[in-house]
């Protein structure tokens, strides 16, 4: 059985940034059990707004993930409060929930008229009559009922205030014209949201991070550049210059009766069922065209099925990119929410010399998935897509500012807004 690293490269640069307890452990989304399968998380009602919460909020979270099996289990899941940095914090439950922080997973159907057989779990969060009572970062974890200790996923989500006003632009940056995007964040002093948010507006109380679509590899703090008046500025340093990347690549197979877009071929074999996708191509010399894509996301869906979330296949999918030679001293990454935008053993693609490629072999649910190649040189944290994928200016990324706040009498990190920007 492999298991999943539940250490991100990404998040111990957090520990230059913010110098957290040595003691906590950084957490992130991870799957600690190669049978559970597409593990969605997001605001209930929704395939594709991510697992964030307005505190007080009627709002609630859908989880939802597969087992491979043909027996349900019972699941636990618990709830626990993390810094800016995701560590845990050390909260005790009552300071960041109104109930309790653990539930059962109860709800569960069977998979039908598929090959491969799998139980379907859901759960909606909080629970009835249960209430987050702070906001900041949370992360979620699911183990068996009868074993607590054994982790079989986490997942992350946010509690958000909408505290102050922010403003997150996007434009082309000074440096690298044709290539690069550029981030800038400000703070209204003027604009609070509310006269009781007991917000300090001093930098040394703030900080700002920027996350690029769903990529952990580049999270930025950005650092405070100026005063503006009222106005607190994060603008004009090198931190909130980005690549600008390329439009996703994608493919679907939605059906795996007839060859869908970018599916080479499907074959049945064994049991099982396999999808070879069209070589991938560098694409880092060739002109900018836009393509409409889910940003690095997926949908599940079977055309000919009624049913997807209990009919939809699983598939082996294998993925391509033909070189002359492999790269020398990096390796190349499939990213997107398919592995969880990490940069792992689990996402990297392996070069195989007799035919001349890299390659990589994924088991997915039958769908819509969108993603990157990544190079990253080997030893960085941040991985470049000028290599493979090329950067162009335009590209309609979407950038996500998380505002925390610690203030001098504050025992945990607020999350005093979230802003999107394209």
């Amino acid at each position: 059985m492999k298991v999943f690293n539940i250490f991100s490269t990404f998040f111990s640069t957090f520990i230059l940034f913010f110098a957290p307890p040595l003691f906590a452990q950084v957490m992130h989304d991870s799957i600690g059990t190669e049978f559970i399968r597409t593990v969605q998380f997001t605001l209930a009602g929704s395939e594709t707004q991510p697992p964030l919460l307005p505190l007080d909020g009627p709002q609630r979270l859908q989880l939802s993930f597969d087992e491979l099996s043909d027996e349900n289990h019972s699941f636990k899941y618990r709830i626990t409060h993390c810094d800016a940095n995701w560590r845990p914090d050390g909260l005790e439950p009552y300071q960041y929930i109104d109930g309790f922080e653990e539930g059962y997973i109860n709800d569960f159907e069977s998979s039908f008229t598929t090959l491969m057989p799998y139980m379907h779990y859901t759960c909606q969060l909080p629970a009835t009559y249960t209430r987050f009572i702070v906001s900041g970062n949370y992360l979620l974890t699911v183990t068996p009922e009868d074993r607590p200790d054994s982790v079989l996923f986490t997942r992350r989500f946010w509690v958000t205030e909408q505290a102050i006003d922010a403003s997150v632009t996007v434009s082309r940056a000074s440096e690298g014209l044709m290539q690069n995007q550029e981030v800038s964040v400000t703070l209204d002093w003027n604009k609070q949201r509310s006269p009781r948010s007991g917000v300090i507006f001093q930098p040394q109380y703030i900080k700002v991070v920027v996350q690029q679509n769903g990529r952990l590899d580049n999270i930025r703090l950005l650092p405070f550049s100026n005063y503006s008046g009222s106005t607190l500025c994060y603008q004009w340093k090198p931190e909130n210059i980005y690549p600008g990347g390329n439009c996703f690549r994608y493919f679907d197979m939605s059906n795996l009766r007839a060859t869908m877009y970018n599916i080479q071929r499907v074959e049945t074999y064994g049991g099982e069922i396999f999808a070879v996708l069209r070589p991938d191509e560098d694409r880092s010399h060739k002109n900018y065209s836009p393509i409409e894509s889910l940003n690095g996301g997926y949908k599940i869906n079977a055309r000919d099925r009624n049913n997807p979330t209990l009919e939809s296949e699983y598939v082996w999918v294998n993925f391509s990119l033909p070189l002359e030679r492999p790269y020398i001293g990096g390796g190349v990454y499939i990213v997107g929410q398919l592995t969880d935008w990490r940069l792992d053993e689990e996402s990297q693609m392996e070069w195989n010399p007799e035919y001349k490629a890299y390659t990589k072999r994924l088991e997915l649910k039958q769908g819509y998935y969108a993603y990157q190649l990544i190079y990253r040189p080997f030893g960085d944290r941040e991985g470049m897509t000028s290599t493979i994928e090329g950067d162009h200016y335009g590209t309609p990324n979407t950038y996500t500012a998380y505002i925390y706040y610690r203030g001098p009498n504050d025992t945990h990190d607020r999350l005093i807004m979230l802003r999107q920007a394209k």
